[in-house]
């Protein structure tokens, strides 16, 4: 009978310990663990490595390197990137005139540019070094 109630409460026990799944929902409900993080532009949660632009990480002194997805608006006046050592999870870009060119505001600590590169692909410029193309 002892045997029964030990076991009993050790499984209680570990079931009040055991993490939920999908019990890593951030603010918008965004599953983190499921590679979902939010977009400010699509107001959904996203999965970066799924989106149509992807960036490689250009030059690393990690031993890995890093990409980035860039997602537009509808109407292209606005780029969403999601830099992932920055302390935002995504930066909004703003089209500069008529040009295919996007930078962010001085909200930003530094200074992002999004850029054409080659025919159809993009770069993304920190403090004017290529971080991303």
């Amino acid at each position: 009978m002892k045997k029964t109630i030990l076991l009993g409460a050790m499984f209680l026990g570990s079931l009040a310990f055991a993490q939920k799944v999908g019990g890593d929902r951030d603010v918008h409900g965004c599953i983190g663990s499921a590679g979902y993080t939010y977009s400010q532009l699509k107001n959904d949660c996203v999965r970066v490595f799924e989106q149509k632009i992807k960036l490689n990480e250009v030059k690393s002194d990690k031993s890995y390197t890093s990409m980035t997805a860039v997602i537009f608006s509808k109407n292209m006046k606005k780029a969403e990137i999601f830099i992932p050592d920055g302390n935002a999870k995504s930066i909004i870009l703003d089209r500069q005139g008529k040009g295919k060119r996007w930078k962010s505001g001085s909200h930003v600590k530094d200074s992002y540019v999004l850029v054409p590169y080659k025919k159809t692909g993009y770069q993304i410029k920190k403090n004017d070094v290529v971080i991303y193309q």
